[in-house]
Parts: structure tokens; C-alpha cells; sequence
């Protein structure tokens, strides 16, 4: 199915911030402090244009500031990843829903943006992340993918709301981030314990998925308990960070895929990670503690984050 939808205008880019080396961010001890919990095990963490932030947890969005108040903003059934776009509206992958929602700026349903793919229902959403120089989206969809089951598929929303394949085949598809140039795509398999990587020849349209790294393998003797990397996000420089779900850490790696270091993520299932704050230079997780509790946490890095929120019509 098609949906008509004003793509180019609320996809435009914000001015873009580039770094001048690609040089790693300081990796001295940085201590996580918790803004909140919720009942539940959290994700899909972003920002709007006016600094709010919004986790995933449950059946419902929390919408928050940065000083830890927070309330409920949607409930839409199992809600993820999560972006805003240029008029304020918000996409948002639902697993419940097989779907790419699009929410108003107030948490209203609107008409999806996505519920199939050449003619095949979408069977879980993941993450997804904004290419704003062709007003489209790149999305993940592991839906009951597993090692034994690599059923796990990439997708691309054009301009027009057309649904396409991008790669299939995988093992848990689950953060993706698009470099500022649109030329490379990154990809977190997490059931590999590795991050892949796509040259993009056009929207939609990569080269085959190539190994971008692999990540370090859980260590039962320092309490971690599992090794999926899970949600990621850029700075300026082209830093990679990844929440690295059952090791409480955020994994960072340089622009050729070398880990340079970790830091702390307070959870111990990292989930989901975020630049935000005044100057977009702290870093916030999301997962879950040892209690079960959802976390949301807040790095200090005094790091460059990359900015991807499209910039107001």
C-alpha cells in the first residue's frame, strides 16, 4: 500500500554538523548518573526540537526533560525506535502493530507510514533511521529471527511511502544509523554480536553487507550476561556507540570499525543510546537494571553528538 505524505518538506535537513578529525572521544571514567525508572525494560530514546526526550517501555511512550521529569505521552502498543521529523509529527516502530506508526506532535495516531513490503505484512519493527537528503527512512524488522531462524530483514520508505527489501537474511536486525553523507549504512546484528555494514548506491539500495566489526564476548565473572548489541548512534566525528545489551556497557568505535574503548552504561541490558542536552554532548542509555526496572541514564561525555533531527519547515 502507498501513502501519500509531504516527505520532502518534514524531511528536511538540518544545517549540517561535521567534525573536523576523526579522532576518538575521551574514554576517561565517566560515572552514569539515572534520571528515572519505569516498570518496565526501555528503548527507542530520542529528542524533539524543543529538548524533550521520549523512551519506549511497555506499551507506552514516556515523554521526559533532561532534569528527570517525566510523564506518559502515547500508549500504542509496543513501541521502539523512534524518530521526529521536521513539522513535529514522530515515527515510531511498533512491533504490536507490524508497523511504522506516524504519531502527531501530540501523541495522536495518524495513518501509518509503513505495514508491508511488496506485498508481505511487516512482522516486527525494530529501529529505524531518517536518510533526510532523500526524504526516506531505513528501518529493521527481526521479527521472529533468531541464529537458528535468520529471517530478520532491512527496509527503505521512500519519498512516495513505497515500502522496499533492502537486505534479508539476518539474525535480529536491530539499531541502524545512516552516515551524514547517505553513503554508508550501519547495522547492529545482534544475535552475530557484530556490527554490519552497507554502501548505499541510492535510496534503498546497497551493496552487499559487509563486517564492520565484531564486538567483545560477554564475561560472566564481571556480572554481564549477554552480548547483543542493540541500539546505536554517531557523533561528529564518526564514532560509533553501541548499547551493548547484557554487558552495562556502550561499546565505541571509530570510523574503520576498530573499538577504542567502552564506558559504562548504568543498565545492565543496555538497549538504546542517545546524543542530547543544550549542546548535544551527553550521552543517554537506556535498558534495564538488575531489578527488571526500565533506566534511563546520563553520560556526561562532553562529546559531539550528531545531529539528525531535521530541521523545522
Amino acid at each position: 500500500m502507498r501513502y501519500s505524505f509531504q516527505a520532502i518538506s518534514w524531511l528536511t535537513v538540518l544545517g549540517t554538523l561535521t567534525a573536523t578529525a576523526d579522532e576518538p572521544p575521551s574514554l576517561k571514567k565517566v560515572e552514569p548518573v539515572l534520571l528515572f525508572t519505569v516498570p518496565e525494560y526501555c528503548e527507542g530514546i530520542v529528542f524533539d526540537h524543543d529538548g524533550n526526550g521520549y523512551i519506549s517501555h511497555g506499551k507506552t511512550i514516556t515523554q521526559f526533560k533532561i532534569s528527570g521529569d517525566h510523564a506518559i505521552w502515547a500508549e500504542t502498543g509496543a513501541p521502539n525506535g523512534h524518530k521526529v521529523l521536521a513539522d513535529g509529527t514522530h515515527l515510531v516502530c511498533d512491533a504490536s502493530q507490524h508497523a511504522i506508526l506516524h504519531l502527531s506532535a501530540e501523541g495522536k495516531p495518524m495513518v501509518p507510514l509503513s505495514t508491508e513490503c511488496h506485498g508481505k505484512p511487516l512482522r516486527g519493527p525494530n529501529d529505524l533511521t531518517l536518510d533526510t537528503a532523500q526524504a526516506g527512512f531505513y528501518f529493521t524488522d527481526p521479527g521472529g529471527s533468531s541464529l537458528d531462524n535468520p529471517i530478520g530483514t532491512i527496509h527503505y520508505v521512500d519519498k512516495t511511502g513505497k515500502t522496499h527489501l533492502v537486505d534479508q537474511g539476518l539474525a535480529f536486525p536491530n539499531g541502524i544509523a545512516l552516515r551524514p553523507d547517505g553513503k554508508t549504512l550501519l547495522v547492529a546484528e545482534s544475535q552475530k554480536n557484530r556490527i554490519l555494514v552497507y554502501n548505499v548506491k541510492g535510496p534503498g539500495k546497497v551493496s552487499q553487507r559487509k563486517l564492520f566489526a565484531r564486538l567483545p564476548a560477554k564475561d560472566a565473572n564481571q556480572g554481564q550476561v549477554d552480548n547483543q548489541p542493540d541500539g546505536i548512534c554517531l557523533d561528529q566525528a564518526g564514532n560509533l556507540y553501541v548499547a551493548h545489551f547484557g554487558m552495562q556497557q556502550v561499546q565505541v568505535l571509530n570510523s574503520n570499525g576498530q573499538l577504542v574503548g567502552h564506558y559504562q552504561g548504568g543498565n545492565l541490558r543496555t538497549s538504546n543510546v542517545a546524543f542530547g542536552g543544550p549542546r548535544m554532548n551527553q550521552l543517554f542509555v537506556t535498558g534495564s537494571l538488575k531489578t527488571g526496572e526500565g533506566g534511563l541514564f546520563r553520560l556526561g561525555l562532553n562529546v559531539n553528538g550528531l545531529v539528525i533531527l531535521p530541521a523545522t519547515p
